[in-house]
């Protein structure tokens, strides 16, 4: 009789198992919450929700921010800087315990797919747009003009992606919008000799970086100033420095890793998954005998191609979100299913089928969501953040710093949302960077770095929606990234202590 091999369990697997572990923690973890404030633009006034549920209103003024002891300017409250609730340091309570049970564990990640289905949707019309593109044999054919044209230099691939999804993290916050970019380049990836982690590497880990060292990205950098009393420039020199080091440092590490797989393709880390891999991302494929790239199959890549060029302008620029991203892309699809001159039963087949190939991926993300309802539902956000505050409080300022790291990145486990971290941990965090001398850009820079690393391996981030849409399982992941998430973590404690001597 022959022994089943164990596998590594699956995506969803993973995320239901996060996810009872999370809700078993409602039960031990007290539930609390602090008050709540917001701005209403309206009315000139602050809504202010207290941990019991109650609301009372509060002059919009500067006076009531010194009072409640918010340390921020109004103006970044009346101009729109600070749009969301932010958390009132010193009014943490518990509350009544509201453990998540069964029933809602269950119903979670039906709710968790209500909550993402802009995501979802986005990631059904990408999934359709390849299928139709796919069947008109462009890619092969691209691919093949790619691999001649990149002959000796594929490395190049790894250095351009990585710094240009780097420059879009750490500018405008590119990170659930990479989703469209890998069933393109994957195989171009796999085509040139690499394999599929060091394609999601180059993506992810370039979308990562750029994040975890944001310099103007609105999200993170300027919110989380904002929240902190301070100008998002204050700090920017020491993360822009930042960025630059440990964006060679990754792209160092991928390559290095890419080059001894093209020489030895055993020492892939999903080598045992190389022909379904391959069977999905290049069936077919032969660089030898692929269709030729004439000027139809040029036309329908190039409209593609500068769709990602639109979507980037929009999200940049335009304030474009999901809705408008995936409005452009059926419309692309639509283009470049009249220029194939297939007809419309076969385009709306193609289109279909290719939708149907990233469910799970639409799947995963709804699951991922649900993690942060049941700890939402469960109230237990808040008691973590009031017992991490409580850890760092009395150090000297080089333990200090070094244990925000650590903190922060144990808080962007519980709370992924970059924002949502920045305006409930900031005005609780920040004014303990008075308590110890140190600028409260130090607290800025310590909450990005511990959130973006963390954000390498967490499941309720995005990483397990990348690996299902590359059936990569987690724990080869797991095993390509801790090294380098060693690296970043020493560089972004030294980085940290350096900007806090000055």
């Amino acid at each position: 009789m022959t022994k089943k091999k164990r596998s590594f369990p699956s995506a969803f697997t993973v995320l239901f198992i996060v996810l009872i572990a999370v809700a078993i923690l409602t039960y031990i973890v007290p539930a609390g919450a602090y008050a709540k404030l917001k701005y209403e633009g309206e009315k000139k006034v602050f809504s202010i929700t207290k941990p019991d549920g109650s609301a009372e209103e509060m002059p919009g003024t500067q006076d009531t921010l010194d009072k409640l002891g918010v340390k921020v300017g109004i103006e970044k409250f009346t101009d729109g800087s600070i749009s969301k609730a932010v958390a009132i340091p010193g009014t943490y309570e518990e509350v009544k315990s509201n453990p998540q049970g069964f029933i809602e564990v269950i119903k979670s990640p039906i709710k968790g797919v209500y909550d993402t289905i802009d995501i979802i949707m986005f990631v059904f019309i990408i999934g359709g747009v390849i299928g139709v593109l796919n069947s008109t044999g462009s890619f092969d054919a691209g691919m093949a003009s790619l691999s001649r044209a990149t002959k000796g230099r594929e490395f190049l691939l790894i250095v351009v992606v990585t710094v240009l999804i780097s420059l879009g993290g750490t500018t405008f916050g590119l990170a659930e919008e990479t989703i469209a970019f890998y069933p393109i380049l994957v195989p171009v990836f796999m085509a040139a000799g690499y394999d599929a982690i060091v394609c999601i590497a180059a993506l992810y880990m370039g979308s990562s970086i750029g994040t975890m060292f944001s310099t103007v990205n609105p999200f993170s950098a300027v919110i989380g100033s904002n929240a902190a009393g301070i100008s998002f420039t204050q700090g920017l020199t020491m993360r822009t420095v930042g960025l630059v080091i440990a964006t060679i440092i990754t792209i160092v590490y991928i390559v290095k890793y890419g080059k001894k797989i093209k020489a030895d393709p055993t020492k892939s880390l999903i080598y045992d998954q190389k022909e379904e891999i391959t069977e999905k991302f290049l069936k077919g494929y032969d660089p030898n005998n692929v269709p030729e790239f004439n000027g139809r199959r040029k036309l329908m890549l190039i409209i593609f191609t500068l769709a990602f060029g639109v979507m980037i302008w929009g999200v940049s620029s335009k304030e474009w979100w999901f809705t408008e991203m995936t409005a452009l892309f059926l419309v692309v699809g639509i283009i470049i299913g009249a220029i194939s001159g297939m007809g419309e039963k076969a385009f709306v087949d193609k289109f279909v089928a290719g939708a149907g190939d990233l469910i799970g991926v639409a799947l995963t993300i709804g699951v991922a969501r649900a993690i942060n309802l049941i700890m939402d539902g469960g109230l237990i956000s808040d008691t973590i953040l009031n017992a991490s505050s409580g850890v760092v409080t009395g150090m000297s300022s080089g333990i200090f710093v070094v244990m925000m790291l650590i903190v922060y990145t144990i808080l962007g486990f519980f709370i992924p949302s970059s924002s949502g971290l920045a305006v409930l941990s900031m005005p609780i965090m920040a004014p303990l960077a008075d308590a110890v001398g140190l600028p409260r850009e130090v607290i800025v820079s310590a909450y990005q770095y511990g959130q973006g690393l963390m954000a390498f391996i967490t499941p309720t981030g995005l990483i397990l929606a990348t690996l299902a849409m590359v059936d990569v399982t987690y724990d080869k992941w797991l095993k390509f990234i801790m090294p380098l998430m060693g690296y970043i973590g020493v560089f972004a404690a030294v980085m940290l202590l350096i900007q806090s001597m000055f």
